[in-house]
């Protein structure tokens, strides 16, 4: 109520036509702007083929996820989002994505979301991804919250679902969503990542959800030989495709743009992730 949020702070020190964006452009749907991107594998490669080596478990998601943590601790614009009119940030770095038990079945996948302060290294993002992954993947007899939220709701007598829904959607624009709800939603998150590399398909533009908070959608698709210039020759390069969606009504497309190169450094040479950072960069006050 009267703007304050349990998942994050009302940003005021934005400029004028910024701040009257999402009162022209109301919903996610309306803001949406579509990136894509490839960029070479033989950076990801060597790194995740050298952990390897060391008897760690690493693939590109694992790079991918370090890489956009360390982004948006640098980047602090990245991490807002909007809720009636009014800009937030957020404390802290939430990701979400699925997991499968069995790629092999039908069955639906888990949504983990987890949450970093923003100074963590790759090794230490990779432990606490991996942990996550162990547990949602084992035969279990425990549900996740999120799980345990969306059956809870789905107990609920047909005809009064869509209430619930629609009341949940009502409590969270006037930011009077317990925070039970919103620490068990996925979609109350920094961003979302999609990992179709390990369907074998490419990348698409993923919507961002008019429920939650997500502002950023990440889309990756499987690698593929595509020609490119290595000085003045002409060479085969493998290459990863990704998609991204955003919101822009919290941050204009020129601090996407410049986002967006530095997420490529990191890709391209995963090992500067390894240094911890110090302190993340906290949004304006």
């Amino acid at each position: 109520m009267f703007g304050k949020r349990v998942d994050g702070r009302q940003v005021h020190e934005v400029e004028p036509f910024q701040r009257i964006v999402p009162y022209i452009m109301r919903t996610r749907t309306d803001s949406m702007n579509m990136f894509e991107e490839s960029i070479p594998c033989a950076g990801m490669d060597n790194y995740v083929n050298m952990r390897r080596a060391q008897g760690e478990q690493i693939t590109y998601l694992h790079v991918m996820i370090a890489a956009l943590v360390r982004l948006v601790a640098l980047r602090p614009q990245l991490n807002r989002f909007v809720m009636r009119g009014r800009i937030y940030t957020r404390p802290k770095i939430w990701v979400s994505f699925v997991v499968h038990q069995n790629l092999r079945s039908d069955a639906a996948g888990t949504t983990i979301k987890l949450c970093f302060e923003g100074t963590e290294d790759i090794q230490e993002i990779c432990k606490e991804i991996n942990a996550a992954i162990l547990k949602e993947t084992t035969q279990k007899s425990e549900s996740n919250s999120t799980d345990k939220l969306a059956g809870l709701i789905m107990s609920i007598p047909g005809p009064l679902i869509r209430l619930v829904v629609n009341t949940l959607m009502f409590m969270d624009r006037h930011n009077v969503l317990p925070k039970s709800v919103i620490d068990a939603s996925p979609f109350h998150t920094s961003l979302f990542i999609t990992n179709l590399r390990s369907l074998g398909i490419n990348h698409i533009f993923h919507h961002v959800y008019e429920f939650g908070t997500t502002g950023l959608f990440i889309a990756i698709g499987k690698e593929k030989n595509e020609p490119a210039f290595n000085g003045t020759q002409l060479v085969i390069e493998k290459r990863m495709g990704f998609g991204l969606v955003t919101d822009e009504r919290f941050c204009d497309g020129l601090y996407f743009a410049r986002s967006l190169k530095i997420l490529k450094k990191f890709l391209n040479n995963p090992s500067l992730l390894e240094v911890p950072l110090e302190h993340k960069i906290e949004d304006v006050r």
